[in-house]
This record gives structure tokens, C-alpha cells and sequence, in this order.
């Protein structure tokens, strides 16, 4: 079966750029921040004051500060984007946020697939509707390498159905089958849950959440076979 065409970076951090305000505010009205903010208070990460965590793929920070609204006060969290513009607005959010304490947020640009950071550098990681512009083996290879083993990552797809074909369309993105998800998940990961949102909240129509936690065995390096 012949892979689907990935966007190259510089045309999705250009795509970005160009819709950050919107895109923040589409978020905003369907209420993602809450949902996820839900779903991680339901979590246990063993997460503490010394704890250093990733959201990678930030986009304006709305996971970021469902994870502070979710009551987690981390040592540091890094919010990683390729998007220039829409970690502007993500740092004029954290800073305008009663809850977040933004001195403990640090913002940073560049690519998914080539993070600045060392192996096992963070406790957790967050990511959400990212892997979705790359190969899925080499994002989750690329992420498994900067957890801790025994690390978790928080995984939100975007999941096929009716409204993640038509956001495929108007994001430029392709979905990953949720099949793919579990096969390639567990070349690096222990898959810990699958979590399906309420149909009732919108972010249930076109995403799904996997928990993973890193495994012990050093093979994050291994390319899928």
C-alpha cells in the first residue's frame, strides 16, 4: 500500500501562521480546553515539582492550560510549536491566565520531528492532533526518545470519522488509522488506555485519546521494519 504524501514543515508552519487567530478561536467555541482538561484530572501521571513536561505541538496552548486548569504544577512545561504565530498567541495566553503560572511555561519553536532536547529528558508528554502532518512511526520514535522510561504519553489523534475528514480537508493533514496507531504505538509504548470523549462534547467528534507509557526496552531508535 502506497504512504500517504506528508506536508513538508515550512508549508504547515506557513499554513499556521496564516491561521493561528482562527484556528485559536475555533478552539475556543468547541471547548477542547475543558474536555481535555477533564480527562486529565481523571489521570494519575505522577506528576510533582520536579517534573518536566512536554506539550508537543502546542499551537495556541490550549492543551497546555488544560493541563494547568487539570491542577498539575509542574516544574517546567515546555510548549513546542513550528508555528511562530501561533506561539505568539499561545504566550499571550499563558500570561493572561489566572491559573497558569506562566513563569513556569517555557515557550519553544521547531519540529516535531527533530526535538532539542535530550533522551529522557521529560516525565510527560503531551500531544494532540500533531502527528497527524508526519510519519507516525517516525513522530512517536522521535517522542519516545525525549520520555523518561516508564514515562506516559498523552496521545489525541484525530480519529476517522465524518468531522476528522472534512477537518483533513481544511487542516492539510492526514488521518492516521486508529490501527496504525496501535500497531506503531507498540514499538515504543505499552499502550495504558483508549479513551473515547463524550459524543456530546465536540472534540468526541474527531478525536480520540491513547495513554501510553514508555517502554523499559531501548528501541525508540529502531525504524519500523
Amino acid at each position: 500500500m502506497a504512504k500517504k504524501a506528508i506536508a513538508p514543515a515550512a508549508n504547515t508552519q506557513s499554513f499556521y501562521d496564516r491561521i493561528a487567530d482562527v484556528h485559536n478561536i475555533a478552539l475556543k467555541i468547541n471547548g477542547y480546553r475543558a474536555s481535555v482538561a477533564k480527562y486529565l484530572t481523571s489521570l494519575d501521571p505522577d506528576i510533582d515539582k520536579d517534573s518536566l513536561v512536554l506539550d508537543a505541538g502546542c499551537g495556541t496552548g490550549i492543551v497546555t492550560l488544560a493541563f494547568q486548569d487539570a491542577g498539575f504544577r509542574p516544574k517546567k512545561t515546555v510548549a513546542f510549536d513550528l508555528s511562530f504565530n501561533s506561539l505568539n498567541i499561545a504566550t499571550e495566553q499563558f500570561a493572561k491566565e489566572k491559573k497558569a503560572v506562566s513563569s513556569n511555561i517555557a515557550v519553544v519553536q521547531g519540529n516535531v520531528l527533530e526535538l532539542p532536547f535530550a533522551e529522557e529528558t521529560f516525565d510527560l508528554i503531551l500531544t494532540c492532533g500533531v502527528l497527524e502532518y508526519v510519519a507516525l512511526d517516525e513522530g512517536l520514535r522521535e517522542l519516545a526518545r525525549v520520555l523518561k522510561t516508564g514515562g506516559k504519553l498523552v496521545f489525541i489523534p484525530v480519529k476517522p470519522s465524518l468531522v476528522g475528514s472534512v477537518l483533513e480537508l481544511l487542516y492539510k493533514f492526514k488521518i492516521h488509522p486508529v490501527e496504525n496507531v496501535r500497531r506503531i504505538s507498540q514499538q515504543y509504548f505499552n499502550i495504558v488506555g483508549n479513551h473515547e470523549f463524550p459524543f456530546a462534547e465536540p472534540i468526541g467528534w474527531s478525536k480520540t485519546i491513547f495513554l501510553l507509557e514508555k517502554r523499559k526496552m531501548n528501541i525508540y531508535c529502531q525504524p519500523e521494519q
